[in-house]
């Protein structure tokens, strides 16, 4: 079936048009000598500074999430694969003495029940209805060691936000474990949370509203 049409309207992409800056400028007590170009070109510019500004300014250590489920490197599958259900997540870092060693999530279970012949869910699915046994049961004595991905990719606190995004969209990742000096976990970052701190970023609260105080 093929899709509508998207109308064009919906596709304009939001600005700030001259009479928004007029009615803006009169709002403003007092006298402004500036034209309204001059004041679209200067909110453009600030914008685009405050936008980078907050986006460094926001570290991983403001918005991982510091209660973390994680698996130890010998659970076993069956373990990790319940723990990952129960807990509602698709993914965990797996730790040795405290240290991140990997990350374990759905993508490593589906890779290990067939590699490259099963590598999606269908896949599996597919291969499980035409009567090919459980692609799972190979794994029932293995742990989570011989199937997760390593060395994991980590993060420290003070990594900005914008970093972490950037290295979550270069290697396809869903979440980032946080770590200190030493490689312990502290915390963990999914995609969920960058968008929803972008978010903020982008469309301030009443509060982070430009004041019109000391303009003369």
């Amino acid at each position: 079936m093929k899709g509508e049409k998207m109308d064009s309207d919906s596709n304009r992409t939001f600005d700030i048009s001259e009479e928004d800056i007029y009615e803006a400028m009169k709002e403003i007590e007092g006298y402004l000598d500036i034209t309204p170009g001059d004041f679209r070109a200067l909110y453009a510019i600030a914008h685009r500074h405050a936008i980078t500004r907050l986006a460094t300014s926001v570290k991983a250590g403001d918005v991982m999430t510091r209660d973390v489920v994680f698996v130890e490197k010998g659970t076993p599958l069956a373990e990790v694969a319940d723990r990952m259900a129960r807990e509602g997540v698709s993914g965990v870092p797996v730790i040795q003495d405290q240290k991140v060693v990997g990350v374990i999530s759905e993508k490593d279970f589906v890779f290990a029940m067939g590699g490259e012949a099963l590598r999606s869910f269908m896949a599996v699915v597919a291969h499980c209805l035409g009567n090919k046994g459980c692609a799972a049961l190979p794994m029932r004595h293995q742990a989570a060691e011989h199937i997760m991905t390593q060395p994991a990719l980590t993060v420290s606190m003070e990594t900005p936000l914008s970093k972490v995004a950037n290295i979550m969209a270069e290697n396809n990742l869903n979440r980032v474990p946080v770590v200190d000096s030493e490689g312990k976990l502290l915390g963990i970052i999914a995609r969920a949370d960058i968008v929803q701190t972008s978010c903020t970023v982008i469309i301030p609260s009443e509060g982070m509203r430009p004041s019109s105080e000391g303009v003369a």
